[in-house]
């Protein structure tokens, strides 16, 4: 699989649920963390995995946490607060594709970035 050939959902292949999730979610947790594929799609495939889990599920204290190991990158990890579930998964995804471009930003050189259009 090369690195930019989108037709394989990274998410898809890659993710794992954790604590709080039962197996019939998963289709739609991974519809919902679509948009991460498009920031996923960049790396090798195999060197990416991804763990989403919930503490205190439907509690006050609910806590969602979206773990990205990426082969030759640091640990990434997103957390959300939010009572919805949906929104929770909403917000750690949108958290972990910002921390990814920014980390990328960071590790290009800077030659590179001056002259990328954004």
């Amino acid at each position: 699989m090369s690195e930019n050939d989108t037709s394989v959902s990274t998410v898809a292949e890659r993710l794992r649920l954790d604590g709080g999730f039962a197996a019939d979610e998963r289709e739609k947790i991974v519809d919902r963390m679509g948009t991460l594929d498009r920031r996923l799609a960049t790396f090798d495939i195999d060197g990416v995995d991804l763990e989403l889990s919930v503490k205190e599920r439907d509690t006050p204290s609910q806590k969602v946490v979206l773990e990205c190991w990426i082969a030759g990158w640091p640990r990434t990890v997103a957390t959300s607060t939010r009572a919805n579930l949906g929104d929770a998964i909403s917000e750690v995804r949108d958290d972990l594709v910002r921390q990814l471009n920014s980390l990328k930003t960071r590790k290009e050189p800077k030659n590179n970035r001056n002259g990328r259009a954004t």
